[in-house]
């Protein structure tokens, strides 16, 4: 089972991959983490790649996905694989059709997760973490799990944030990228959503407005 996942930061889009991960026993691979390995064990793409990053520039997707094609053909994704933070537009999910058309990989699934934008940011500037345990949900900005005061609504435990989830001007950059339909993150989307109904991959539009088991119960029974 091979699969891309599309969503934006805020969404759940981390916590739905580990889930497929763990019930289909497929590789979850994000892109970034493939930037970073490849750059830590010196390979030649990983040095190509190190050159731009030095610069300060964008790496070429000459070099980017062949370096993803080399991780998707890894022992650990002969199950399957879940790949997470790539393409980021229109340009490259082409590229990327390409690729995995001439490797003679085939797409199984791809996920979009479908969230209001404002949610999305109020999910990530309103996230309150427990100093017990970060899995308790806390937000400022939802009655279902707004914390009591400055404590966890859980365990009142102390709460804190995280300095990125409070920089508003990164979040608004990173959701103007994805939430671009012309040549952004969901153009990419909507290039796999085209292609799906011509090549026999399934498109699943998942609504992550509602609670986690909610939305995973869903995404289960898309997934068969």
């Amino acid at each position: 089972m091979n699969i891309l996942i599309f969503g934006p930061n805020g969404s759940g889009k981390g916590t739905m991959g580990a889930i497929v991960k763990d019930k289909y026993s497929i590789a979850h691979i994000e892109s970034g983490v493939i930037f970073r390995e490849n750059i830590k064990g010196g390979t030649d793409l990983g040095m190509k790649a190190k050159a731009y990053i030095d610069k300060g520039d964008l790496v070429p997707d000459e070099i980017t996905i062949p370096m993803i094609l080399d991780r998707l053909k890894k022992d650990d994704c002969k199950k399957g694989w879940l790949l997470d933070g790539f393409p980021r537009n229109n340009v490259q999910a082409e590229k990327l059709a390409e690729a995995l058309k001439a490797s003679g990989m085939k797409l199984d699934y791809v996920i979009e997760i479908l969230l209001d934008r404002d949610v999305a940011k109020k999910r990530i500037m309103g996230r309150r973490l427990c100093a017990n345990d970060n899995n308790h949900p806390n937000n400022i900005y939802f009655d279902a799990i707004k914390p009591n005061g400055d404590k966890c609504r859980v365990c009142d435990g102390a709460l804190s944030t995280r300095a990125d989830d409070q920089d508003e001007t990164a979040i608004n950059k990173r959701h103007d990228i994805y939430y671009d339909k012309n040549t952004g993150t969901l153009a990419a989307a909507y290039f796999f959503k085209d292609l799906a109904k011509k090549d026999g991959t399934k498109y699943v539009e998942l609504d992550a407005s509602g609670n986690v088991k909610q939305v995973s119960e869903y995404l289960m029974n898309q997934l068969k």
